[in-house]
């Protein structure tokens, strides 16, 4: 959370275009903050983008747009909504279809556990690089607390809650542990 993912993948797309290159982007259809069929960043980017949904076959869907108009790279936000298999079939367009698949989200959720679209991208990932932002204290930031209408952390429920700033805190690994959010906590 609050690490820029969003601003970096607009800007990757960005880079592509400016050299004449054609780019898909996909979020996942469950996150509809910014509007339907939209990846925005905090500093005021976005863009048009194609959703899935957690049953869609991504690579059917990305097969047929790049016959449709030749694709040079695919970049996927929200990328811990993924499910194992649409990991998978994002694996199959890099090797099979020769297209670059760069994939952008969280590792773990409020509880530190791993989502199951991630693990999947930790497991099959060719590399990765980690994204960094920091907690209230100057520590980086690994891990989120989510929190309740009033600002007081929730430590159990649904993995899968959408929410920007008012739902979350990125925090340090021990200001997870302790329940912080902020330094007036």
């Amino acid at each position: 959370m609050n690490a820029g993912k969003s601003t970096l993948l607009l800007q990757g797309s960005y880079n592509y275009r400016e050299r004449g290159m054609n780019t898909m982007l996909m979020t996942a259809k469950l996150d509809d903050r910014a509007g339907k069929r939209v990846i925005a960043s905090r500093i005021g980017l976005d863009s048009h983008a194609e959703v899935f949904g957690k049953d869609d076959n991504v690579f059917e869907v990305i097969k047929t747009r790049h016959e449709e108009k030749h694709i040079d790279c695919v970049l996927i936000d929200e990328a811990q909504f993924l499910s194992k298999i649409q990991v998978r079939q994002l694996a199959d367009i890099a090797d099979d279809l020769k297209i670059p698949v760069l994939c952008y989200g969280l590792r773990t959720d409020f509880r530190g556990e791993l989502f199951p679209g991630s693990a999947e991208l930790l497991a099959l990932a060719d590399s990765l690089r980690e994204i960094r932002t920091i907690c209230w204290c100057g520590r980086k930031a690994s891990m989120v607390l989510r929190l309740d209408g009033n600002g007081a952390v929730i430590k159990s429920g649904a993995q899968v809650v959408i929410g920007g700033e008012d739902v979350y805190a990125s925090v340090c690994r021990q200001h997870w542990k302790t329940g912080q959010p902020s330094q007036q906590a």
